[in-house]
């Protein structure tokens, strides 16, 4: 899960963090040190390290997270602030999350706005490609249900997080260039043209998928670990959750994979909408994709997943439509 370097005065893209680092070790008890620094993969958002730590109490490592795109930059201190608050409040659950140990959102102290947690373990499986990974139907199942448990957590009217943000509207999809249905398309968009359907909120993850789960054990030992990248925490439906983890299974496994998901969460106990409703918001989501998920792509080729070509996720998003419209509607 990590790449490793030994440069303690930067990163390995020649990025300074000598402030951050200084934030950090002014927070650490005792006689602890940082003896080493490891760039982990697979984030798109912000730039993440492991920290390994020694001191009298022993070895122990800590995450950090740095917003360094600009865009990010601009909008860390509502992201920061919010991860923040959910890792204190899923402090008091039993839902897998890191504890937070320090944050500046604003980067008053930093090269960077940065945010500290504990280090869970576990790491992320995203398969190898191979349609016959046995395991991808056994780790859909853990998802399933451990997204059941986030929607069920009890939040009071102060510790409800913001309401939920479309990533897209009818007027910002764009269709793949090389498409030969373009009437799917047309009709996908109509369906997300009418005003968002009635519904329960419930706590979302908002980004909940299978790069931010971490996993252990294999076969009759497999567990979910962790849950990881709290930063879009919000409040809305279910099915959107479950729409953005079954958009991401479909990508990875194919659009089977896709498709089953709700029903996975619906047999683990979740409730969703139904028929057109339903459909609204697994549109919604998948929509948001086009024309060629290279975005989530990007961190995916870099955790093995080479084959996720655009050309790939181009037809898997095409024919993931397809399906959800002869489905749902």
């Amino acid at each position: 899960m990590g790449e490793g370097t030994n440069g303690m005065g930067g990163e390995p893209d020649g990025r300074e963090w000598s402030a951050t680092r200084s934030w950090v070790e002014q927070g650490l008890g005792g006689a602890e040190r940082i003896d080493r620094v490891v760039r982990l993969r697979g984030g798109w958002t912000s730039q993440m390290r492991r920290l390994d730590l020694s001191g009298p109490g022993g070895p122990r490592s800590l995450v950090l997270r740095s917003f360094v795109k600009p865009f990010y930059v601009r909008h860390a201190e509502g992201l920061l602030t919010r991860e923040a608050a959910v890792l204190r409040l899923l402090d008091d659950t039993d839902v897998p999350a890191a504890s937070l140990a320090a944050v500046d959102a604003t980067a008053e102290h930093c090269d960077h706005p940065s945010l500290l947690m504990s280090l869970l373990p576990g790491t992320v499986r995203l398969g190898d490609g191979d349609a016959g990974d046995r395991d991808a139907s056994d780790r859909a199942e853990l998802l399933a249900g451990q997204l059941v448990n986030i929607h069920r957590l009890p939040v009071t009217a102060p510790q409800r997080p913001r309401p939920y943000q479309p990533w897209t509207s009818p007027e910002r999809v764009t269709p793949p260039a090389t498409t030969a249905r373009p009437e799917l398309w047309r009709r996908a968009i109509d369906v997300i043209r009418r005003d968002p359907p009635a519904h329960r909120g419930c706590f979302l993850h908002r980004d909940f998928h299978p790069g931010n789960v971490l996993f252990t054990g294999t076969g009759g030992d497999l567990r979910i670990s962790g849950v990881v990248d709290w930063v879009e925490t919000s409040w809305g439906p279910a099915d959107l959750d479950v729409a953005h983890c079954s958009t991401a299974l479909a990508l990875l496994h194919g659009v089977p994979a896709g498709l089953r998901f709700a029903d996975r969460y619906t047999a683990a106990g979740g409730t969703l909408s139904d028929g057109r409703d339903h459909l609204y918001w697994r549109l919604l989501d998948a929509l948001a994709f086009a024309p060629d998920a290279e975005k989530v792509a990007v961190p995916w080729r870099e955790l093995g997943r080479v084959d996720l070509t655009p050309e790939v996720l181009t037809h898997r998003l095409e024919d993931y439509v397809e399906a959800l419209v002869e489905r749902y509607a």
